[in-house]
């Protein structure tokens, strides 16, 4: 059975620090150009269309880091979809889009236009960049886990990479926030893996580690055929209790943020976990509804949310901020 902390850790914070050698903050100010405008309200209705939580959480930020981040967004939906619903090759199409990502000089792609200026703004590391294009492209080539600590490697990649990202977006005190960035990570991965248990069995993807279904005595059948027996509610409790503490464990890291930007960053933990407690009230029956939290029940969180960010104090002095303060 899976530990809840082990070397993968390490390795998916050298990973982080790999894309971050030689880079220093940079700040951009300067007004978004009327061309570019389009381009980002585009990115905001994509946002708007496909996560309502993210837009909601990114509503919290002030206007300028609320469009790079939709942006943010935008860039990895739309790279989602070029493997899930390619057309043809989908390494092609992938490698295609990777090229337009990072060449985007005379694109005419709204997405990549938006994003290629966010980048720029915030100073976002390319490779981040491309581990989540790599993290993407690994559903073309595995789609089963022997263990956590793959598993793991793969939220990094799809996941943590975007947590990164954020944080360029929002601001950060120093390379401290590294390690609890990666926690939500993987705490946001895990949550959406647990939901989408049944879409991505039909899929022919099993997230869901080989080492875990052994322990538990779950097989890929009971999980295709959508069996709810005690030894899957047992699965899924463990599967539960672990992602609570990964969110949990990176609490700490929103006091490494900007402070216009901690409500945001804490309402995006909180709603997206308010997700595994609508598993457990529908005893972890994810085959007959996808989970989700309301949008009343996302309102009704949002004051205390704000109050436990507020209650959040301010870091050590340390790296400047990476962000522009809006």
């Amino acid at each position: 059975m899976s530990t809840w902390t082990s070397n993968w850790e390490g390795v998916l914070l050298d990973r982080a620090q790999e894309a971050l050698e030689g880079w220093e903050p940079v700040h951009r100010i300067d007004a978004i150009p009327p061309d570019l405008k389009q381009a980002y309200r585009y990115c905001a209705e994509i946002t708007s269309q496909h996560s309502h939580t993210f837009y909601l959480a990114s509503g919290l930020l002030p206007p300028a880091k609320r469009m790079a981040a939709r942006a943010l967004y935008a860039f990895c939906r739309i790279s989602d979809e070029v493997v899930d619903h390619a057309q043809a090759d989908a390494q092609a199409e992938l490698e295609q889009w990777r090229q337009r990502v990072l060449s985007p000089d005379r694109s005419e792609d709204l997405v990549v236009r938006a994003w290629a200026d966010t980048r720029a703004r915030y100073h976002i590391p390319q490779l981040y960049v491309e581990q989540l294009l790599d993290g993407v492209a690994n559903d073309l080539i595995h789609r089963r886990y022997g263990t956590f600590a793959e598993l793991a490697e793969y939220c990094y990649g799809v996941a943590c990479t975007v947590g990164l990202m954020s944080m360029h977006i929002v601001g950060f005190s120093s390379m401290a926030a590294l390690p609890y960035a990666i926690k939500l990570g993987v705490a946001l991965q895990l949550t959406n893996i647990l939901r989408d248990v049944s879409e991505d069995c039909r899929a022919g993807r099993v997230y869901l580690p080989r080492e875990d279904l052994d322990a538990f005595a779950v097989s890929e059948s009971d999980i295709a055929a959508g069996r709810v027996t005690d030894r899957w509610r047992a699965l899924m409790v463990f599967q539960i209790t672990r992602t609570r503490q990964f969110y949990s464990q990176s609490w700490p890291g929103v006091a490494m943020l900007n402070k216009d930007g901690r409500f945001a960053i804490a309402a995006a933990s909180n709603l997206y976990e308010g997700i595994l407690d609508d598993i457990l009230a529908r005893r972890c029956d994810v085959f007959s509804h996808r989970a989700h939290l309301s949008a009343l029940g996302k309102l009704r969180r949002l004051p205390f949310i704000w109050w436990r960010a507020q209650r959040l104090s301010d870091p050590a002095p340390g790296v400047v901020s990476s962000a522009p303060v809006s």
